[in-house]
């Protein structure tokens, strides 16, 4: 069985982490939330991931920090299975606290996605590439996403239609 196994690095990100399950659901790719600091408590972030990493099946972790993103490092560089980083937005230093999230030493390489539903997105296409059927309800959202742009438009343009032939 896939999952995606989301770590914060702090219980006040939590909100930030049901976006990404709420994402998730729409390809009905289980998650587990885990708190655990590369900061504060790496023994226990070791353990934390050895004991996922034991687990039968595929999985994508999906790493929740801000300000000095030591964990999405940490994680990657301890798991096999593919690591995102999504930092919660932040107005703190400008927003320049991103950048921990984005420079990594040599041979540790989480990918960085700033959107918690893209996020999502990212760790289910990971999973589809050996899931059939989770490719198959990718391309089923995809096509839910275009019909309600496509939507948007036709009203849009039928909205104008009638004020042109109403003037």
């Amino acid at each position: 069985m896939a999952e995606v196994v989301i770590i914060l690095g702090s219980p006040s990100d939590q909100s930030w982490a049901q976006r990404i399950v709420e994402g998730l659901r729409r390809f009905d790719i289980p998650a587990e939330i885990r708190v655990a600091s590369a900061h504060k408590t790496p023994a226990y972030l070791l353990d934390l991931l050895r004991e996922a990493e034991g687990r039968p099946g595929e999985r994508v972790f999906i790493t929740v920090a801000g300000r000095s993103n030591a964990l999405s490092g940490f994680v990657d560089a301890a798991v096999a299975a593919p690591v995102i980083a999504c930092p919660p937005a932040s107005e703190a230093f400008g927003g320049m606290d991103i950048l921990s999230s984005l420079r990594m030493p040599s041979g540790v390489a989480p990918l960085a996605v700033l959107d918690p539903g893209n996020a999502a997105l990212a760790a289910a296409k990971m999973l589809a590439l050996s899931d059939p059927a989770l490719r198959d309800r990718i391309r089923g959202v995809q096509q839910e996403d275009r019909g309600r742009v496509i939507g948007a438009d036709r009203e849009l343009n039928r909205e104008k239609e009638m004020q042109e032939m109403s003037s």
